[in-house]
């Protein structure tokens, strides 16, 4: 069994095997932390040489790891902050992130950030939502050749179901919550996504784009080592 490797800094235990463990490399989620926490986090990370990827960063928190003059590409639509560094080996197969409407970008853009970070390779399918049906079929050949699909959608949630009933492959829905009052901040397309007639879809949580693209390259870690 192998050891795990754990760097303690006070304020945080720093997971530095998790790659190994789990096929997926440690992330950091940002709310919360102090710019003095995330730069100690980060150069953490830097002394190993390895690259580690921050969510939910604002862009106060980026400006301010910029100015300590690390080497990290901040995404203001994903809201990602990515420390360069050894990457994990590319996974097989290919991720189809979906979206209803381009108010679903921002977590449409944190499922496929993370996605690429963990190594699997992502195409963007958006703005293919329900209420122009033609625009998701003209896409629906090119989704239906990917591995797995991440369908992101906000009002009424439909696009997961949809999209289930067309492809062959796993299907992860993701509510958001975009919407108007009686979406109740996601909870809505929440409640159809995990009530959907299409079998098998794969529900998280409201706005979760992380989670949704942690759970897709599992999938994929099963690809890779049918491969090895």
């Amino acid at each position: 069994m192998m050891a795990d490797e754990m760097k303690n800094l006070g304020f945080a235990r720093l997971d530095i095997s998790r790659g190994e463990r789990t096929g997926l490399p440690e992330t950091i989620y940002c709310p919360g932390k102090t710019t003095e926490q995330l730069i100690g986090i980060l150069r953490a990370f830097q002394e190993k040489g390895l690259a580690v990827l921050g969510t939910r960063c604002s862009q106060d928190q980026a400006n301010a790891v910029c100015v300590s003059q690390l080497p990290v590409k901040y995404d203001a639509t994903a809201h990602t902050l990515l420390l360069e560094g050894r990457r994990p080996h590319p996974l097989p197969g290919a991720v189809a992130v979906c979206t209803g409407g381009t108010a679903d970008l921002p977590v449409a853009e944190e499922a496929a950030r993370t996605a690429e970070y963990f190594g699997a390779q992502v195409e963007r399918f958006y703005d293919v939502g329900v209420a122009g049906l033609h625009r998701l079929l003209n896409s629906i050949d090119s989704i239906r050749r990917d591995q797995v699909v991440i369908a992101v959608a906000g009002m009424e949630g439909a696009l997961g179901s949809v999209i289930a009933g067309l492809v062959k492959s796993p299907v992860i829905a993701v509510p958001t919550s975009v919407g108007y009052g009686a979406s109740f901040h996601g909870l809505a397309p929440l409640l159809s996504m995990l009530n959907s007639c299409a079998e098998g879809l794969s529900v998280v949580n409201i706005d979760n784009g992380f989670g949704a693209a942690v759970q897709a390259c599992r999938i994929l870690n099963l690809l890779h080592h049918h491969h090895e």
